[in-house]
């Protein structure tokens, strides 16, 4: 017999089965009590399902393309000749990275440069023969200490941004590509500079490194706060490292990669649909160190996302959120199936949502017709009515759709949204309905309380 879906479903996560309520009681547990989730691995976790819950407060907002007006005034008076795309604050606020191009480069092709928190220019990042990708997804780690960035070999790909812009078949600036050539250093120096001889002398313009390794595919890269000790952080030819987040203790990060091929493929499809070709890829750990570890062979879209405590990560994969211990000798994985949970929820909900438009609809109006639409299913048909022990037919339910999203806010407490959504090339015919927030509870296996 199912309870309804407010009330929650216990299940034990590397079995998934329902735990009955006429189980033997568990003996009194021996040693020190579990009183952190971190102690605990994943697949000795139980979890209670809440559905259609407020949205965590801290859902992560886009800042969008902001610039720091000191950095811009800085390009516009002494970089007449770059061109300023956005600027990121360290979480400290002391260190500026800006993210601009030349005119002469190719679209999705950036450069990186270091600056105070005054707009002074402290270092050039990037050389010339490093292109940075996907400057939307460049971050710091919590402490300010460390930038991730993904680059790779200037000029030699045609793989677009992961936004679903056309692709741009790039091609090598005047020059050898692969030269670390300085022969442009001191082009932006003010041609004014020297016209008060009574001033101080300018500072050099920095020099950008030479010698940093580069690749073919885009790969993850990382620099101090005070912009060098740039290196590779991955060295995975043929792999492209389009997502990637820092753990809140700034030790790891959890990434999503497909292979090029994959890349090419899928966004071959997207276009011929029309589509705005959104990544997909599979989750991995990686530490500062560069030791990496794949978490699952499975491909997602949805971005992972961190416990508070660094201790585990979180992945969706359609109606599934699977957990990974992040460290340890021997981590461990478990998935909580969600499948039913989310079938019963979202019949509550299409009835719910029924029940309000029936209330508001005219006489003459047929209300039903709102919901018999799903997802642009021309065959969808009303739910049949079914014996209170079985389960709705998903083709039935316009609200049950799979996860997009995740959010960790407290160590017992991870959120899950699901939602229908479509990317058109045309921005305007772009759909995202029913989106629905959902909640697990977090707890330890009986078993493990008191290890």
């Amino acid at each position: 017999m199912f309870h309804k879906a407010s009330r929650g479903i216990f299940a034990l996560l590397f079995t998934g089965s329902i735990l009955s309520g006429c189980t033997r009681p568990a003996e009194p547990p021996s040693g020190p009590v579990v009183t952190s989730l971190k102690d605990v691995p994943a697949v000795r976790l139980n979890y209670r399902y809440e559905a259609d819950v407020p949205a965590p407060n801290d859902v992560r907002r886009t800042g969008g393309d902001e610039r720091n007006a000191a950095v811009q005034s800085d390009f516009d008076q002494k970089r007449p000749q770059e061109l300023l795309d956005k600027t990121i604050v360290s979480p400290d606020g002391k260190r500026i990275m800006a993210v601009y191009h030349m005119p002469s480069d190719t679209q999705s092709e950036f450069r990186l440069d270091m600056y105070s928190n005054e707009g002074a220019l402290l270092r050039k990042i990037t050389p010339d023969a490093m292109a940075v990708h996907f400057p939307d997804t460049i971050v710091w780690s919590p402490d300010s200490s460390t930038v991730a960035f993904v680059a790779m070999t200037r000029g030699f790909s045609a793989i677009p941004t992961p936004n679903g812009t056309e692709p741009v078949k790039k091609t090598s600036p005047s020059g050898d590509s692969n030269s670390n050539s300085n022969a442009n250093v001191g082009e932006n120096v003010d041609p004014e500079a020297n016209a008060n001889s009574d001033l101080p002398p300018a500072p050099p313009t920095p020099i950008p490194p030479a010698n940093v390794l580069t690749f073919r595919t885009e790969q993850i890269y990382i620099c101090n706060a005070d912009g060098d000790t740039i290196k590779p952080l991955t060295q995975n030819e043929g792999l492209i490292y389009f997502y990637y987040v820092w753990s809140p203790d700034s030790s790891m990060l959890a990434a999503l990669a497909a292979t090029g091929r994959e890349w090419q493929y899928l966004e071959f499809q997207a276009n011929e649909k029309k589509e705005q070709y959104v990544p997909i890829g599979r989750p991995r750990v990686i530490e500062k160190t560069g030791r990496e570890r794949r978490l699952d062979d499975g491909l997602t879209a949805v971005q992972p996302v961190w416990s508070p405590d660094s201790a585990k990560i979180a992945c969706g994969f359609g109606d599934q959120v699977r957990v990974y211990d992040s460290r340890g000798d021997v981590p461990t994985q478990a998935a909580i199936p969600l499948r039913n949970s989310l079938l019963i929820s979202s019949q509550a909900y299409d009835r719910e949502q029924q029940a309000k438009l029936d209330a508001n609809a005219d006489a003459n109006v047929n209300a039903n017709s709102a919901l018999n639409v799903n997802k642009g299913n021309a065959n969808a048909v009303p739910a049949p009515s079914l014996p209170p022990n079985a389960l709705p037919d998903a083709n039935t339910l316009v609200s049950f759709n799979p996860i997009i999203s995740l959010n960790w806010p407290s160590e017992e407490q991870l959120y899950f949204q699901t939602a229908f959504v479509k990317r058109m090339r045309n921005e305007a015919d772009s759909v995202m309905s029913f989106p629905r927030w959902h909640r697990l509870f977090l707890t330890p296996q009986p078993s493990v309380v008191g290890r």
